[in-house]
């Protein structure tokens, strides 16, 4: 209870705290303003003309619109028992899109059943000027979110929050139905919303004098990204906790309790202990640790399998003749480890084939990852600190598809904190090739942006279309072997020539007539001679083969072929169920709960769907969460109680989840925290995967990258224990190679003051460099001018302030009707939420020039410097930068090379020149500032201009 309370009251004042910021800065873009209109009104002696005065709104917000008429209170439900607020307030409410542009348009389309939305009333006659909170003092005043007096300033009255339950168009087509298509087409421009509001504040307000007036006058609906707005459902899921925490004894594993906890061994429930070593003997659906585990594709050969277990005595037992081994096989490994570490452990593979048409796995992991994967696979907690470029990813997606191949009827969670993230892990893990689609499922918003070559999204109503295409496809398949054995006619089928058969019917056919077939051939194959001809025996010649000439057909085909159309019955019983769900609804639950075994979600929608999971009986095994060093350490517990224990109601206490693996870096950025003071006060940044590290617990941490070149990683290695560097990094010829045009790989430059300013801040924290964020907007250009794609090039900084800046900057540069008409790079980001994202050239703005500022954290730096794959290059004020103790591991690394930008004169894209070539030195170029790189880029721009009018030919 107290760590649930805790957890509760923390989450609870930092999204506020985050709300509040978000109105505040939605407040001031909108600025409001008092607007006159004449009005002419009909009296008793005729029009009498007035002046109406009204609130409008001279800005403009993309996360705020202006609301076309009142909120419409349509019902107050009367309290339930022993409550005194009403049980529920219903509203409606009205915004028009059409000022809106295309892309603000589709956001707002976006929003369905459950969002959270923001009601403000702003009265522009209410604005009293000046800032209270430190009168005379302009250095001390307090920023517009932490200042009291901010309401007064721009004159709002009040703000109110509510949940949608409806969505509709100006039709009433309801546009927040389960059933409708993401890519439906909406009439009209005006969207009128359902929402509930909440119960207690409205009861508050109506025991108000003129309380309720209050609703009349919100006039702005404020809305709020997916990831932030999603607190409710957070919150509630953590109250829900406390009321019930009775159950999490049965949901979380007896093992993982005490190392959650802080209490007890902190090795107890890693896969090496006593702990797990009982467990997985005394649970079913657990191998035991020394017994065979099914490695599948890990290992490419032989080869990788015995370098993989270095120090261990490794045995294959081959079970193909020399002449008949495939090119490619699988493995279960049994690996038994020595007592102590003085004798050697003993390693002993079997092989088996490699399934034909499946990509498979093509990484050559090292022996830490196989390690990794091997604690995955195996019962118990298990860590996994991935250094920047160390393969996290490949780890994660091997540890899934092990699990799905070697443990068929269990279910396996994927948790990760970024929609980025998950669709990136998704993806993988489709393009294996291993795994049917229909097994998988993608939960969350998110799904929009995956990318796979399936017919159909995976979200829950397009895997139910994707089966019923695909019984669709297997009942045509059975209607054809039907009509191959006479069994029935084409005059059977439907009047649209749709088969006549049902999941039902064609399981009656499966048992009476191709059993029978099959049973009867291998009879033959028993008794027969040598001599029998296998293709006159075999049953299904017109269904498999078609009208094709007999010809040889060995035992070993016709068993493959009776085991393709075993399959296809096998498969529609899958489906059989869904001829009983006629509801949608029941078919997507259905899906989720019965047939999918791989299902992905973020830990922010795991809170929001918990209930709902929990009340269909949800069930899984197995959780591997991804990006566990960014999440909550609430964000990273509620995943585990996504379904009910064993034993829920009963006394016993069991837990059905067998294997945790978190996976992440807890030397990379933390949860993102906007109130400091939660942070250095309250730990609140504090991520379970770091605390879990903190205590002592084992884990494994990946020792070799294969991102960046040597000298790069060499930035952030420092960091790690034992970082190296994969063999392709030290001799593929694309990290040899020089980056065309610059005589450095990675380079500090010094930005001196523009115009007589550096570092300047327009509102409270927010930063921005002009000199800078010039420099590295002329910086891209130069690489774009001499042939570098611009979608390999990322921009970042490590504040918002000079983000929107450089935004700024390349519209102006690189817009339309420039000479780079709409030419961008491929990123222009914070520092913060580039984690987890790379590219092969990185141009990284530090901006501040009196102080370090917040890439004072180490971590920080760590995740700046190690976004770039081939280049990196830093444009700051080198010598605040590099007095920095905190910081000198790293900034001293640049200190030999010069502090001007270094050019190589002639030199284009894609690189010719090898990185130990020697370079004369009349080639090099040093830019001085960056009016001088301006002037480069100018001449660089008329020389396209020239050479794309001597191209082009005269009308």
């Amino acid at each position: 209870q107290d760590y649930l309370l805790r957890n509760f009251e923390l989450y609870r004042l930092e999204s506020a705290y985050q709300i509040r910021l978000d109105l505040v800065d939605v407040i001031r873009r909108v600025r409001p303003v008092v607007r006159y209109t004449v009005a002419s009104e009909a009296g008793d002696e005729g029009f009498e003309t007035g002046e109406v005065v009204k609130t409008a709104f001279s800005g403009w917000a993309r996360m705020a619109l202006e609301l076309v008429s009142n909120v419409d209170i349509v019902k107050v439900a009367p309290p339930r028992l022993g409550e005194n607020h009403p049980a529920q307030v219903l509203a409606d409410l009205c915004i028009d899109l059409e000022k809106c542009g295309e892309g603000i348009r589709k956001e707002w389309n976006y929003l369905g059943e459950y969002d959270n939305l923001f009601l403000l009333a702003i009265d522009a006659q209410r604005i009293t000027n000046g800032n209270d909170s430190m009168p005379g003092n302009e250095q001390l005043r307090l920023p517009d979110e932490e200042d009291p007096s901010f309401p007064n300033r721009y004159g709002v009255v009040a703000v109110r929050g509510c949940m949608i339950l409806q969505v509709r168009d100006e039709t009433g087509n309801i546009l927040s139905d389960l059933g409708v298509p993401k890519d439906a087409k909406e009439i009209g421009t005006k969207r009128f919303f359902r929402v509930a509001l909440d119960p207690s504040q409205y009861a508050m307000d109506a025991g108000e004098p003129n309380g309720l007036k209050l609703y009349e006058a919100l006039n702005l609906v404020v809305r709020r990204h997916g990831r932030e707005n999603n607190f409710r459902a957070v919150l509630e899921t953590i109250r829900g906790l406390m009321e019930g925490s009775g159950s999490i004894d049965r949901t979380i594993p007896s093992w993982l309790q005490p190392v959650l906890l802080g209490y007890g061994n902190s090795s107890s429930a890693s896969y090496k202990s006593k702990t797990i070593r009982s467990y997985a003997s005394r649970t079913a659906g657990v191998s035991p640790i020394d017994a065979f585990l099914d490695y599948g594709d890990t290992f490419l050969d032989d080869e990788h399998l015995i370098a993989s277990f270095p120090g261990y005595k490794v045995m294959i037992d081959d079970s193909f003749e020399p002449e008949s081994r495939p090119f490619r096989v699988k493995y279960k490994v049994k690996v038994i480890d020595s007592p102590n570490n003085e004798t050697q452990g003993n390693v002993e593979a079997r092989s088996y084939p490699f399934p034909k048409y499946s990509a498979g796995n093509s990484v050559r992991f090292t022996p830490v990852q196989v390690e990794a994967v091997r604690s995955g696979l195996i019962p118990g907690l298990t860590l996994v600190v991935g250094p920047p470029g160390t393969g996290k990813s490949d780890c994660a997606v091997q540890i899934i598809a092990n699990l799905f191949h070697s443990y068929p009827t269990q279910r396996t969670v994927i948790i990760t904190h970024s929609n980025t993230a998950l669709n990136d892990l998704f993806q993988k893990v489709m393009e294996r090739g291993d795994i049917n689609e229909r097994f998988m499922i993608r939960l969350g918003s998110g799904e929009r942006d995956l990318k796979t070559e399936s017919t159909h999204d995976f979200t829950k109503m397009g895997r139910v279309a994707h089966t019923m295409e695909r019984r669709a496809l297997l009942l045509e398949c059975v209607q054809k072997l039907s009509e191959s054995l006479g069994v029935s006619g084409s005059g059977e089928r439907g009047a649209d020539g749709s088969p006549s058969y049902t999941c039902e019917t064609a399981e009656y056919f499966f048992e009476r007539h191709v059993k029978m077939q099959i049973a009867k051939f291998e009879n033959a194959m028993v008794s027969a001679d040598t001599g029998l001809d296998v293709f006159e025996a075999f049953p299904f010649k017109k269904y498999c083969l078609g009208s094709k000439n007999p010809r040889p057909l060995t035992v070993q085909e016709a068993r493959s072929l009776l085991s393709e159309v075993a399959d296809v019955f096998k498969e529609l019983a899958d489906y059989r169920p869904l001829e009983l769900l006629r509801s949608l609804r029941q078919r997507t639950d259905y899906l989720l709960t019965k047939q999918a075994r791989i299902v992905a979600m973020t830990c922010t929608h795991a809170a929001i769907a918990r209930s709902q999971l929990i009340d269909l009986g949800f069930q899984y095994d197995n959780l591997v969460m991804e990006e566990a060093g960014q999440m909550l350490e609430v964000e990273t517990f509620i995943p585990l109680l996504l379904q009910k224990g064993e034993a829920d109601n009963t006394a016993a206490s069991q837990s059905r989840l067998k294997r945790i693996s978190l996976i992440g870096d807890h030397n990379q950025l933390p949860p993102v925290i906007k109130n400091r003071s939660f942070s250095t006060y309250s730990n609140l940044d504090q991520s379970l995967f770091r605390r879990l590290v903190r205590i002592g617990v084992p884990y494994i941490e990946l020792n070799k990258q294969g991102r960046a070149r040597a000298e790069i990683a060499k930035l952030y290695s420092w960091r790690y224990s034992d970082l190296g560097d994969l063999p392709h990094v030290l001799e593929s010829s694309k990290f040899q190679n020089s980056n065309a045009g610059f005589a450095y790989t990675h380079q500090m430059i010094n930005v001196e003051n523009f115009k007589d300013q550096g570092e300047t801040t327009p509102t409270a924290y927010f930063y921005q460099n002009l000199g800078e964020a010039e420099y590295a907007v002329a910086l891209f250009q130069y690489m774009v001018l001499i042939g570098y794609p611009s979608d390999k090039i990322s921009i970042l900084t490590t504040y918002n302030g000079q983000k929107e800046l450089i935004h700024d900057i390349l519209i102006q540069r690189c817009g339309p009707g420039t000479p780079l008409g709409n030419v961008y790079p491929g990123a222009v980001s914070t520092v913060d939420h580039y984690q987890g994202q790379q590219n092969d050239f990185v141009i990284l703005s530090l901006v501040r020039t009196s102080s370090v500022g917040h890439i004072r954290d180490i971590r920080r730096l760590v995740v700046g410097v190690s976004r770039a794959r081939l280049g990196l290059y830093v444009v700051c004020r080198s010598n605040i930068f590099s007095a920095c103790h905190e910081l000198r591991s790293t900034m001293a690394q640049f200190e030999d090379k010069p502090q001007k930008l270094q050019i190589v004169i002639g030199e284009h894209y894609p690189p010719q020149r090898r990185q130990n070539d020697p370079l004369p030195d009349e080639r090099m170029f040093e830019v001085k500032d960056v009016e001088h790189l301006g002037s480069i880029v100018h001449e660089l721009q008329e020389q396209m201009i020239r050479t794309e009018q001597e191209t082009t030919p005269a009308r």
